[in-house]
């Protein structure tokens, strides 16, 4: 039999096996697609809409200049909303603030001569991020109170400006669909890998060396078949991301295949390694579970890295998806050209986790083989 024929019939016979393997398919499509779901639904869109913030605020009964002003600088604000359009009574603002109608309540100046400027909040929110930004709001009100009061100009004031790498933006929804998409082909390496347990448990690795078979075309053929299941996992989860939650995809093709092909092969060559010294198939799954979910949730998948404490952000940069991941935005996001030194170190990295992993695991399957025959 010809090498093209020998091929044919170890790739359906591959496809067979996975096809049979219900929690190979779990874990790579449907697990991703979930928690993908899920996330979006929960996240998707928060980081784009503009800060949003409903207060009460309760004036004086005798108006003042003092306080008439500040009350023009606020209602002057879009970000904030002042429920019912007008200042209230103490009391009024404060049920508010109990009941969580609002997110706070201003306390105006009673007099020209008084420098009180009060913030109601729950204490329920005193640490969340509405509470910090409405303080920050009012800090920088009353210091323009304070500068027109002694008549001075501000000196200094700050100029925002980003850049970026790529010729374009990333919101949430981008961030997590490549996210998901590293996440789900190297969960398919992961978990992809369990048909080796059960057929050196079974014996059946033995007899095919005993046969005229090309163990070199079988693992091309079980290679093969992977990346098709790995080109399933990228299109449907992109297809979901792009038409069901919005997401924004620039690709370039040549630094997409690249990083495409590295990860797959690296985790296939992880989950190879997994499989050299698990006995059985739930063995297999022990470990592979294990590894996945720490890396799903440190290597930068549902958040960035720089989110995360100081002191596991080392942890994290030593973890091949999180190279996977970055790859991957910066092919399908940003455009990132295959001339990047960032994108080639990331790919360096996958490529030494994947040679060692591979090199370990062809070592122990040789050394147990030996062992066997003894």
């Amino acid at each position: 039999m010809n090498h093209a024929k020998q091929f044919k019939k170890m790739f359906m016979a591959q496809l067979k096996l996975t096809l049979r393997e219900k929690q190979a398919w779990f874990w790579g499509i449907f697990f991703p697609v979930i928690l993908m779901v899920i996330f979006m639904v929960i996240f998707s869109g928060s980081s784009d809409d503009e800060f949003q913030s409903e207060i009460a605020i309760v004036a004086a009964d005798n108006p003042n200049p003092i306080s008439e002003m500040l009350l023009t600088q606020i209602t002057q604000l879009s970000i904030l909303e002042v429920k019912s359009g007008e200042p209230v009574s103490r009391e009024t603002a404060d049920q508010w603030v109990k009941d969580k109608e609002v997110d706070a309540a201003i306390i105006l100046p009673d007099s020209a001569e008084d420098t009180s400027f009060g913030l109601v909040i729950n204490k329920e929110d005193e640490q969340g991020v509405t509470t910090q930004a409405l303080s920050a709001i009012l800090d920088k009100i009353i210091q323009q109170a304070n500068l027109a009061a002694v008549g001075a100009a501000p000196t200094f004031d700050i100029e925002l400006e980003s850049i970026t790498s790529g010729s374009n933006e990333l919101n949430y929804t981008d961030f997590l669909l490549t996210g998901m998409i590293a996440l789900s082909i190297a969960q398919g390496g992961l978990f992809g890998m369990v048909d080796l347990v059960e057929m050196r448990r079974k014996g059946l690795l033995k007899r095919l060396r005993m046969t005229p078979a090309n163990m070199g075309i079988f693992g091309l053929s079980d290679m093969v078949m992977r990346l098709l299941f790995s080109i399933i996992q990228i299109s449907l989860l992109s297809l979901i991301g792009v038409f069901i939650f919005g997401a924004n995809l620039y690709i370039n093709i040549f630094s997409l295949l690249i990083v495409f092909l590295i990860g797959a092969l690296s985790f296939n060559a992880i989950g190879y390694f997994i499989s050299s010294f698990s006995y059985t198939q739930n063995a297999y799954m022990g470990v592979a579970n294990i590894v996945s979910f720490l890396m799903m949730f440190l290597s930068g998948v549902f958040f960035p890295i720089e989110t995360m404490p100081d002191w596991l952000q080392p942890v994290s940069n030593l973890l091949p998806l999180t190279y996977f991941a970055e790859g991957l935005r910066d092919s399908m996001v940003y455009e990132t050209g295959v001339f990047s030194s960032t994108l080639w170190f990331g790919i360096g990295i996958m490529v030494l986790w994947g040679m060692v992993a591979f090199l370990i695991g062809s070592w122990l399957y040789k050394r147990k083989s030996i062992v066997a025959t003894r």
